[in-house]
């Protein structure tokens, strides 16, 4: 995403008055693929596909997501067990989250993740921050009309904690959110790398810009996010947090970057969940 994101910052003024201005903002900062981690086809071996099928109210269209299905034993033994949407980011297809799911599924949940338009197996089309809101909406829907007496939450990584915040806002049976390594909004984001001093923001069409709309949740908020994430800089995520009403929960995970936080605080995700949300026991070291 960065290096992308660099070519925005460098290209922008190029482009400004240009039709295509808008589309190539969403090429360079989705980077939608059919891509994955190496090993992610691996992880995701014994989790169940499941397609998601509704027209768009934006496109008037048929839409088609893939996801990836992990339940958690408790499911079936316990009528509170919760389940959890997951949002991944940029880049990467959803078997390539499969590592994340897993740790995420380890915590207690059942968790439901989804490929947006243009990722994966979905619906061939350039995905846009009004079309990844949708999409998610299509998502929730779908979890919540199969498991509908359940608690269930949403979760974000990097740009899907972007998507995963316009959800949270727009939805009122969420139990909590959860997001990792994610910003304050994009312009906010570029103005953190190197150009970020040139005046590009009033160009930004894709803005996701979360710290307007986190007051908006009406669920408790957990932010996450690593120390050595040179990405997403862990002031913005801080940011974020305090711009969130509460109750909410910021964690800094020491010697994380943005794509192993997850792994490294497995601990501190534990204890948050634990004390935040009410869910399982936090680590006896940590009590």
């Amino acid at each position: 995403m960065k290096r992308l994101i660099a070519l925005l910052v460098v290209s922008l003024g190029l482009l400004a008055g240009c039709a295509t201005l808008d589309e190539k903002q969403r090429q360079w900062i989705f980077q939608p693929s059919d891509r994955t981690w190496s090993g992610g086809s691996l992880a995701a071996e014994d989790m169940d596909d499941v397609w998601i099928e509704f027209t768009s109210a934006e496109t008037s269209e048929p839409v088609r997501l893939h996801g990836l299905w992990h339940p958690h034993p408790d499911l079936r033994q316990r009528a509170d067990a919760p389940v959890l949407l997951y949002l991944h980011g940029a880049r990467w297809n959803v078997t390539g989250s499969a590592f994340r799911i897993r740790r995420m599924q380890e915590l207690g949940f059942s968790v439901l993740a989804v490929d947006y338009r243009g990722f994966g197996k979905s619906t061939r089309q350039l995905p846009s921050e009004s079309l990844a809101a949708e999409d998610a909406r299509a998502a929730w829907d779908w979890l919540a009309q199969r498991h509908p007496d359940r608690p269930r939450y949403i979760f974000g990584h990097s740009l899907g904690g972007a998507i995963a915040i316009e959800l949270a806002r727009q939805v009122k049976d969420e139990r909590g959110t959860l997001v990792e390594g994610t910003f304050t909004s994009i312009p906010d984001v570029v103005s953190t790398f190197r150009w970020g001093w040139l005046p590009i923001s009033p160009l930004i069409t894709q803005r996701f810009e979360s710290v307007r709309k986190v007051a908006d949740i009406g669920s408790p908020l957990l932010v996450v996010h690593g120390s050595e994430d040179r990405l997403i800089k862990p002031e913005l995520g801080q940011k974020l947090f305090e711009a969130a009403r509460g109750p909410k929960a910021f964690v800094l995970v020491e010697g994380g970057s943005h794509h192993n936080t997850n792994s490294v605080g497995q601990p501190q995700y534990r204890q948050a969940v634990a004390e935040l949300f009410g869910l399982g026991e936090p680590p006896q070291a940590m009590r």
